[in-house]
């Protein structure tokens, strides 16, 4: 009983086979049919377009490609070259190199422009005034007036003192005669000075004069608070304060700490402190 069920069993096994064998080859020829009889709804390219390129096609665009590639290499090893020689030429050059030979065109083109305007009988630096515009003689005269010192200031107390006296001098009021000729009176001989005149307890001060004075005092102690020495003001500086105040504060702060709080700052910039 056994060997036949083994026998009936290989005999069904073999068959099931030989149908999935003969249903394996059917079903290829049956979408082939299909595909070829049905009608085509897509209304895209032709068959010519979008036909599999052959192995040739694709071996010429890859050699193609290959053959740009190498164009662009190339191009790019030509154009780094030539920096790289530019770049050494111009470190063979001295520091200045650059703004001399700038300096020499315009001399040269300024003299050509010169002799023109001679040989035309015109005056050069009208000319050369005219082609200027508004705004770069403004910008021309901001720099002249920014290198020009207005306030040479005093090198020695004798010129200190020179200056005081020319600045009081304008301040004085007006000269008034009639009280010029009451104090000549008053003092006599006195009035003009000498080696043995004593002026001492002779003239009493008007209280206009003492006021004056004073205000004089007070306008100095205030000047030399607000004195400062004037900076340029630079606009690609970090802004780290809220107003001027603080901005004085944070500089002096820098001035004393600066070079012990560096790393610390930097660390708080790049958000690496611990």
């Amino acid at each position: 009983k056994q060997k036949s069920i083994v026998f009936v069993f290989t005999r069904i096994k073999h068959r099931h086979l030989r149908f999935l064998v003969k249903f394996s080859k059917k079903i290829p020829a049956k979408m082939a049919s299909s595909t070829a009889t049905a009608p085509s709804t897509d209304p895209g390219p032709s068959s010519s377009s979008i036909a599999p390129k052959t192995a040739a096609e694709k071996h010429a665009e890859r050699m193609a490609r290959l053959k740009n590639l190498h164009l662009q290499r190339n191009e790019a090893r030509v154009s780094n070259h030539s920096e790289v020689l530019a770049e050494d030429e111009r470190k063979k050059l001295p520091t200045n190199w650059e703004a001399r030979k700038r300096q020499a065109d315009w001399l040269i083109d300024d003299s050509k422009a010169r002799a023109e305007a001679e040989a035309k009988g015109l005056d050069y630096n009208r000319v050369k005034l005219m082609k200027v515009s508004a705004a770069e003689a403004d910008r021309f005269d901001k720099l002249k007036s920014k290198k020009k010192n207005a306030d040479p200031g005093f090198s020695d107390y004798e010129a200190q003192t020179a200056r005081q006296y020319n600045r009081l001098i304008k301040t004085m009021e007006p000269r008034d005669l009639v009280k010029y000729e009451e104090q000549k009176a008053q003092y006599g001989d006195a009035f003009y000075g000498g080696p043995n005149v004593v002026l001492q307890g002779m003239h009493k001060d008007s209280p206009g004069a003492i006021d004056k004075m004073v205000k004089d005092l007070e306008q100095q102690i205030d000047k030399r608070k607000k004195f400062s020495r004037r900076r340029t003001h630079n606009d690609d500086a970090d802004i780290d304060y809220i107003n001027e105040k603080n901005a004085r504060f944070n500089k002096k702060l820098e001035r004393f700490y600066g070079e012990h709080t560096a790393e610390i700052k930097q660390n708080l910039e790049r958000g690496t402190a611990i």
